[in-house]
């Protein structure tokens, strides 16, 4: 392992100890004050995006990869939304629940507890650095993140204003952290940091996948290619439908998540719906029928 790995995944594992210790008042003031530092950082959140999708563009990005790359006001705001949404979750921890009482009398109960140092492998969407950091915060782990290189200063200035949100509410900023060097090599240090890394969670495509399979001495949670389908049956509300489908096709095609396979129920098809759904994708253009 190297030097500046080893260096930042002990600084990682310090702040998983003091995270595990914390109070759900403490993160989640530290998630408001990731929120207001986001708030105060946009400007140059979006210009470092800017300039990282300049260059992957005039380094040929295809038209999917660069729309996963940028970062707009919409987008901006609609992840500033959905931490707010997160703020408002109960605390995750708090959860106690009795499993019964042995014979001897004897109360056994599971309660949830931080997981402890999590790292995520990803690729060219930037708002997955800020949705996981916040995600392991409020769950009490610290969490140290390796993004692509195409995304590099998009996820350098998310991962300064998410520490500066974090120091202004007395928690480590260490507990959240960004491996500077986007080389394979510092991916397959992660996957074998026995005993400091406690899960890696990878996203990404078939290299990665191997790659994972090959190296990992870690806990994983490793996904395949996915099965991106909707089945749409004969009892479904029309309208409901109609939106799912729409909205899970139109709204982003390029995502990994975009709907890929639609499956219809043969009376669903006998309706009036279906030829006003196939007609609107069609219209749209996103949807080959």
């Amino acid at each position: 392992m190297s030097t500046d790995t080893a260096a930042l995944l002990e600084q990682a594992r310090s702040s998983a100890r003091t995270l595990a210790k914390s109070s759900h008042a403490a993160r989640q003031e530290a998630l408001q004050g990731i929120l207001d530092a986001l708030g105060e950082e946009k400007a140059a959140v979006l210009s470092a995006n800017a300039e990282d999708a300049a260059a992957a563009s005039r380094a040929g990005i295809s038209e999917a990869l660069l729309d996963r790359l940028i970062l707009n006001e919409s987008r901006f705001e609609g992840m500033l939304r959905a931490l707010r949404e997160v703020i408002s979750l109960p605390d995750p921890l708090s959860e106690i629940r009795k499993m019964g009482t042995r014979p001897n009398g004897l109360e056994v109960f599971r309660r949830r507890v931080p997981l402890g140092v999590l790292a995520i492998v990803y690729e060219a969407r930037p708002n997955v650095t800020i949705e996981a950091a916040w995600l392991a915060l409020k769950s009490g782990n610290a969490i140290v993140l390796r993004g692509g290189r195409e995304a590099s200063r998009s996820n350098a200035a998310l991962v300064r204003a998410a520490q500066n949100g974090l120091h202004g509410a007395g928690l480590p900023r260490e507990c959240i952290q960004r491996v500077e060097d986007d080389s394979r090599e510092r991916v397959k240090e992660l996957l074998q940091a026995v005993g400091y890394v406690d899960l890696v969670i990878p996203r990404g495509g078939p290299e990665l996948m191997k790659m994972v399979d090959d190296w990992a001495r870690v806990p994983v949670i490793r996904h395949g290619q996915g099965i991106t389908h909707l089945f749409v049956d004969s009892s479904a509300d029309a309208q409901m439908a109609e939106e799912i489908v729409f909205n899970s096709k139109v709204q982003r095609p390029g995502v990994c998540n975009a709907l890929e396979t639609l499956l219809l129920h043969e009376e669903w098809t006998a309706s009036d719906a279906w030829p006003r759904l196939a007609l609107r994708l069609s219209r749209d253009g996103k949807a080959e029928l």
